[in-house]
């Protein structure tokens, strides 16, 4: 006792400031004040006394002690003072971690402003919880931001809890389905299909086994795999939603969703289209699939509403086998069971990822989860965020120029929000949906390539992410051949980062993770569908290249019968030349060098007065002008990149002569085409 005492005394002594040490010896005793401080805290700064409590003190001492009325003022002033100086260095501190917090607040409270009126009150949620170490919002900021001003921006703790794998169980109506036998359900088929390493090192050397048959709408359809023996399957006739293994509800809300697609006998006796029947056993199989015939006008939707189906399906599937385990393991005593018995999940939670070009194709795709979750029951599914969705990739139809003529195909392309930077998270549990989820807390990712592809990074940037893509199970690029008219590098990007291993665990339980995950084999396991509108060959490139599936690939491979050279309506000779090349590497020089040497000579004489000269790639563009620069060609030129006004000059100036050649680019056209765009009816027409 005698040892804390004195301690206590050298630690009180110790936070006396010099002033209050004087009137210490001064007055020959500490006050009163100090003891009752002393017995709680050591400093006596930390307590404070209002004005109220100070006169009242003060007066009931000086009506018993009036002699000591002014020491008392004296040394309490001195105390005040002292402990307003250091409390107000503690408050400037407080106001600069306050200040920094509302700034990052009000950066989400933007997003939260414009969320539907139900959760608001997830405002004041934020501000209890929110802070820069809170890892939860530090992971769902980095990589999934449509914007990446606020580091806040995805967290949404009112929703956190709800949209939990780790924290929610399987609801009892669904309990039935949280297990679904590995002989009957293909998803059970593929995640335990077990892989030995003799063959995964066996299949850089394999040969690639093919087999081709005809089916009733795919057409040639050909079979690839790498691994063990190939199997082929044809279409059955008839096939009905129970065959095809269904998670709850979509048996029920499938066919109501689908019904626009659905028209007399055919609407009872399927509730697939014939060309969805064809895809959907494709995707149930979980193969690989390439479908180059998918056009805007003909059946882009009808495929869209086909693989929206298969995502949510494979989500609902996964989940409930999280959902049903964490019930199994809370109801089953410690150390009992088998470990390996739960291995439900890869090393992040991100399971889909879909690529599409513009906005307005991702608000389509969420309208169809909601929809497929919704169906027709009374009760309304939780969707998070909706209103925000809506504005953001939703279109006002009065920005568009009412005047505005185009083809049909440009008016399918080119419908709605046309934006080509966001990505987005979706969260589907059981039945409710969270759009603006962090990734990290995300089921399905919702992306454009050049989204991805600013949140990816580069070698030697600092701020870079792409562990969200480890363990995707399922990846979509629909409209392939748009990427081509973007930037498909971002493409060959996005395929060079997938399902690579994490750097950061993200909070991820190693006793639940898959064990192909675990051995880096997640790219033997990932389905990829790839859909376009045309065979091309960076297309083909990247699914021979970069699909490796277990379960094999599906290609349809028809060869087309029409072409569209026959449509040209003004009669002009079409004059084809052939190149000889000794590699692929070299045949860009070729051609250019050919281009040059043996087919412009032919038409710089001054008679063909209008040549106007068409380039699909932009490299070749810049090459090409830079050597009619060089060699003063009286030339124009039009790209994607050109101004309005420099547009109309050169069509002037080729119009009326001035210009003999006008160079274009292929993606001025794609955006740009329509009625009286470029083209001239006495012009050479060269494709470069």
């Amino acid at each position: 006792m005698g040892k804390r005492g004195s301690r206590s005394k050298s630690q009180l002594l110790g936070c006396l400031t010099k002033k209050q040490k004087k009137h210490l010896r001064d007055f020959g005793e500490e006050h009163p004040f100090y003891d009752r401080v002393s017995r709680k805290e050591a400093k006596p700064q930390t307590c404070q006394l209002s004005e109220s409590s100070d006169t009242s003190s003060s007066e009931s001492e000086a009506e018993s002690e009036p002699e000591q009325v002014s020491g008392y003022h004296r040394l309490l002033a001195t105390l005040k003072n002292v402990s307003k100086e250091e409390e107000e260095e503690e408050e400037e501190e407080e106001d600069s971690v306050t200040h920094e917090t509302e700034m990052n607040l009000e950066d989400g409270d933007g997003d939260i402003s414009e969320e539907e009126e139900v959760e608001t009150e997830s405002a004041d949620v934020q501000s209890s919880v929110a802070s820069p170490a809170d890892p939860e919002g530090k992971d769902g900021h980095g990589p999934p931001g449509t914007s990446e001003e606020s580091p806040e921006e995805f967290t949404d703790a009112k929703h956190e809890s709800l949209f939990s794998l780790e924290t929610n169980f399987l609801d009892e109506e669904s309990g039935g389905d949280s297990a679904p036998k590995a002989s009957q359900d293909p998803f059970a088929q593929h995640v335990n299909t077990e892989l030995k390493e003799k063959e995964v090192q066996a299949v850089a050397t394999n040969p690639k086994t093919t087999h081709q048959l005809k089916w009733p709408i795919l057409g040639e359809v050909v079979f690839s795999s790498k691994f063990r023996k190939l199997e082929t399957f044809k279409p059955p006739k008839d096939i009905d939603l129970k065959s095809v293994h269904l998670q709850k509800p979509l048996e029920s809300t499938w066919i109501k969703t689908n019904s626009q697609f659905l028209s007399g006998p055919q609407k009872s006796s399927s509730p697939f289209t014939p060309l969805q029947k064809e895809l959907f056993l494709i995707m149930n199989s979980y193969r690989d699939l390439f479908y180059p015939e998918r056009t805007a006008l003909k059946n882009g939707e009808e495929i869209r509403h086909v693989y929206c189906l298969h995502v949510i399906n494979h989500v609902l599937k996964a989940n409930a086998q999280v959902l049903g385990n964490n019930s199994r393991r809370r109801s089953q005593k410690l150390g009992v069971g088998d470990d390996d018995d739960f291995r439900d999940q890869g090393l992040t939670r991100p399971k889909v990822l879909i690529v599409v070009p513009f906005r307005e194709a991702a608000l389509r795709v969420v309208q169809l989860f909601i929809s497929l979750l919704e169906g027709d029951s009374k009760k309304k599914i939780i969707v998070s965020n909706k209103k925000r969705f809506n504005g953001e990739y939703g279109s006002d139809p009065e920005e568009r120029p009412p005047n505005l003529k185009r083809p049909e195909d440009y008016e399918a392309v080119f419908v709605g929000n046309i934006d080509d930077h966001f990505r987005i998270g979706v969260a589907v549990l059981q039945r409710s949906i969270r759009l603006y989820a962090p990734f990290y807390s995300s089921d399905i990712l919702i992306a454009s390539p050049l989204g991805l592809r600013t949140i990816i990074g580069g070698e030697g940037e600092k701020k870079r992410d792409f562990d969200f893509l480890s363990s995707i199970e399922l990846l979509i690029i629909d409209q392939a051949d748009i990427y081509l008219m973007q930037n498909w590098e971002h493409v060959l990007h996005l395929m060079n980062h997938m399902n690579l291993l994490p750097l950061d665990s993200h909070g991820v339980d190693f006793s639940r993770v898959r064990m192909w995950s675990l051995n880096n084999w997640s790219k033997y396991y990932r389905q990829t569908l790839l859909f376009g509108a045309l065979q091309d060959a960076q297309i083909n490139s990247v699914f021979n290249k970069y699909c490796v599936n277990v379960q094999g690939q599906v290609a349809v491979r028809n060869v087309p019968m029409t072409g569209s050279i026959s449509q040209v309506l003004v009669q002009l000779p079409h004059v084809f030349q052939r190149m000889e090349a000794e590699s692929l590497a070299s045949v860009i020089d070729a051609r250019f060098n050919f281009f040059v040497n043996k087919i412009l000579p032919q038409y710089r004489d001054a008679v063909m007065s209008h040549t106007l000269i068409y380039v699909p790639s932009y490299f070749d563009f810049v090459r090409l002008r830079n050597y009619f620069k060089k060699e003063e060609l009286n030339f124009t030129h039009i790209c994607e990149y050109t101004q309005k006004s420099g547009v109309s000059r050169a069509r002037h100036f080729f119009l009326q002569g001035e210009k003999q050649f006008l160079l274009l680019t292929e993606r001025f056209h794609f955006y740009k085409r329509g009625p009286g765009a470029v083209l001239l009816n006495d012009c050479p027409f060269l494709c470069g």
